[in-house]
């Protein structure tokens, strides 16, 4: 990937800091944009002095339109270019019962999944199009093909995910490849919000009988960002352990 620009939403914590590491240590330039600056700043920070690449930290939430826009801005006005970009930013809040779901909830939980991912995919899509080509890698769920009652807003926001992925291969081919890593339970921040029960239960429903580690990302997205997938648009890649 020397040579290359990847940004990675969600890119501070958990499989969002494990991309932004394996693309930095393959020799990216990284953008690495998070709620929080913060620990963007600090991921960055670690980026320069371990793998001697260009880090970029950006405050961005990606349910906001305006955000996005300014995410991109920021992103070209310093590198020129995107070359990968990785929709990993994620949200998944728990309910007590559909019937309780708010709306400032349900919006939020979209927002986050599917309106970011189409704005960013959007906008940078066409500017890869126009230039060089690229990659686009969105993280979708398990959920959006096994909907759990406990996190139907979710499910169906990922299932969406998917559906761009198939239409915005079609946009912007055949330069630009658009493919979707479809995950399992991960071990992170997310996971600090399970019952016992779902922690047992995503533990039994896995024929590798455990939940993925963050690092177990990287493979997947690798084959993506790189050549090694120049034949492989519109597709879902499920990274589940086996999950049924």
């Amino acid at each position: 990937m020397r040579g290359k620009v990847a940004l990675v939403t969600g890119g501070s914590r958990g499989m969002g800091k494990a991309m932004i590491e394996a693309f930095a240590s393959e020799g990216a330039d990284v953008i690495i944009a998070s709620r929080k600056i913060d620990n963007c700043e600090k991921l960055a920070a670690t980026v320069r002095e371990r793998y001697d690449r260009k880090a970029l930290p950006v405050a961005c939430n990606v349910s906001d339109w305006a955000q996005c826009d300014a995410l991109v801005q920021s992103a070209y006005a310093e590198f020129g270019r995107v070359d990968v970009l990785v929709n990993n930013a994620g949200l998944s809040p728990l309910y007590p019962s559909l019937d309780q779901v708010s709306e400032s909830l349900f919006d939020k939980v979209i927002g986050v999944n599917l309106k970011g991912p189409f704005r960013l995919a959007s906008a940078i899509g066409s500017r890869m199009a126009a230039a060089d080509g690229g990659s686009v890698i969105n993280i979708s769920s398990v959920e959006a093909s096994l909907p759990d009652p406990q996190a139907l807003p979710y499910a169906a926001a990922k299932a969406g995910l998917n559906t761009l992925t198939a239409g915005l291969a079609q946009a912007f081919g055949p330069t630009v490849r658009v493919n979707t890593i479809q995950c399992g339970p991960f071990l992170t921040d997310i996971a600090e919000a399970w019952t016992p029960d779902m922690r047992a239960h995503f533990t039994t429903s896995s024929a590798l009988g455990r939940p993925g580690n963050p690092d177990e990302i990287i493979g997947a997205a690798l084959y993506f960002a790189t050549d090694a997938s120049s034949f492989c648009t519109g597709s879902i890649l499920k990274l589940d352990g086996g999950y049924r």
